[in-house]
């Protein structure tokens, strides 16, 4: 499979937020894939650096004059998707050369695919951390999504989403064509991403777990996740997806183990 038929195919989106140091590190690690995707740039914060960095880069750049905020970049960035399947790449990270041809691969060999997403490693200090308290909870989380027998199963991936919300958003590759409009709805800040897995777990299709670690969750102070970590903001919201799936005492019982699991998230 050469570039052109690959361009026709995945879209790496990179929704650019202010100033980031990290965000030439992502685009290169985009444009090293082995198979290279089409890449576009979208923002609701223009400014001279993502400007230059798409002159640079020679990455086309959208403007986001409506919505702003996660949900508002994210929507209107699958709003400019033209390919069958895209990846909202996140600014902070990086993205190992196999990612988008092991998409690729799966996605020939899947029928009714919704989502594909993989393991990963975190990025701190500038140091790839392989393991860690939270990133083994959440391999063992998906356990029962390994097996490819598994994957259409609703009931499976609706017991996953259960217990917390172990998909590492930047590794998921969505089909287009299987997402509503507005998928990232902007009533939560940090659990948008939680939110649209539980809506699409109710999806007749394939959530196809890649177990290999093919990108790199870069975790700093001055992350959104961290920033909403340290203002108590997420707790709120988490207890507010798991009554999606239980009772009110059984999700404030699950709330307060995964709150104690999301701490070593903070950087």
């Amino acid at each position: 499979m050469n570039m052109k038929d690959i361009t026709r195919i995945h879209t790496f989106v990179v929704p650019a937020f202010g100033k980031s140091p990290y965000l030439e590190a992502c685009i290169a690690s985009l444009q090293n894939q082995k198979l290279v995707s089409r890449l576009i740039l979208v923002t609701s914060t223009p400014n001279a650096y993502i400007s230059e960095i798409a002159e640079k880069y020679h990455i086309a750049l959208y403007i986001n004059e409506g919505e702003a905020g996660i949900s508002g970049d994210w929507n209107f960035g699958i709003s400019q998707v033209k390919t069958p399947l895209f990846t909202i790449a996140h600014q902070d990270d990086v993205y190992l050369p196999e990612y988008s041809s092991r998409i690729l691969e799966e996605y020939r060999q899947v029928k009714k695919p919704i989502i594909f997403f993989t393991d990963y490693w975190e990025l701190r200090n500038d140091e790839v951390v392989k393991k860690d308290k939270l990133l083994n909870v959440k391999r063992l989380m998906l356990k029962p999504l390994e097996p490819k027998r598994a994957w259409n199963s609703k009931w499976w991936r609706r017991r996953v989403l259960s217990f917390g919300d172990p998909i590492c958003c930047p590794s998921v590759t969505y089909v287009t064509d299987r997402l509503p409009a507005g998928t990232f709805r902007s009533n939560l800040k940090a659990n948008l991403d939680w939110q649209a897995w539980e809506s699409l777990s109710k999806l007749e299709g394939a959530f196809v777990y890649i177990k290999e670690p093919l990108m790199e969750h870069r975790v700093h102070s001055g992350s959104t996740t961290n920033k909403i970590l340290e203002s108590n903001a997420r707790g709120k919201e988490d207890l507010y997806m798991l009554e999606k799936f239980w009772p009110k005492p059984v999700a404030r019982l699950i709330d307060r183990l995964y709150s104690t699991n999301e701490k070593s998230a903070k950087a």
